[in-house]
């Protein structure tokens, strides 16, 4: 994400809700501040050729012409979203079950968020999934999986072998008192995928 400052300075002077590691969804954000933040951050995301995801918010994905949105099991229909957005945006939908995985890619997922594969602070009412079941979902889908949900430097290693292609993380870098050595500690952490 794309910040002026660090957005936890911005939370205690309350010109905005983050959560207490510095992340920030649509859902705490009224519509034009969000909107706004994801142009900002859409800008960053093109100069440096990373695709642009919102989180859930079609309305959004739609005004800021993102490149994709992820929802979550009881957000959107996939394809009531690939209608809305068309076939040229990614779609990403979260999974902890091989079930769910596999109904998401039948149904047109171009990548999934698996987890929380760790204890989350940052949504602590993530279901776990188990290294097992993330292993068996990276076997059984042909699309790309992304871990999520309570990865630090100290842990990520622990998910080599899964067959996972990214990792999702927040509180690794945002809740840090330097965000920049968090980063740097996390790109030098042995490439698991």
């Amino acid at each position: 994400m794309a910040f002026r400052q660090n957005p936890c300075s911005r939370c205690r002077r309350g010109t905005q809700r983050w959560n207490h590691d510095g992340s920030v969804t649509g859902k705490e954000l009224k519509y034009n501040n969000f909107l706004e933040e994801a142009f900002e951050i859409k800008a960053l995301c093109k100069k440096y050729h990373v695709p642009f995801i919102i989180n859930d918010d079609i309305e959004v994905a739609l005004a800021c012409d993102a490149d994709g949105i992820h929802v979550g099991q009881h957000d959107m229909d996939i394809l009531k979203v690939r209608e809305r957005l068309g076939d040229d945006k990614l779609i990403g939908m979260s999974a902890q079950t091989v079930e769910q995985a596999k109904k998401a890619v039948e149904s047109g997922a171009d990548y999934l968020g698996v987890g929380a594969v760790f204890t989350t602070s940052t949504k602590p009412d993530a279901d776990f999934v188990s290294y097992d079941t993330l292993k068996a979902i990276c076997t059984v889908v042909d699309v790309p999986v992304c871990a999520i949900g309570g990865i630090y430097d100290f842990n990520i290693n622990n998910l080599s072998g899964s067959g996972i292609d990214g990792v999702a993380l927040i509180s690794a870098i945002f809740a840090q008192d330097n965000i920049k050595k968090a980063s740097e500690r996390l790109f030098n952490c042995q490439r698991i995928w």
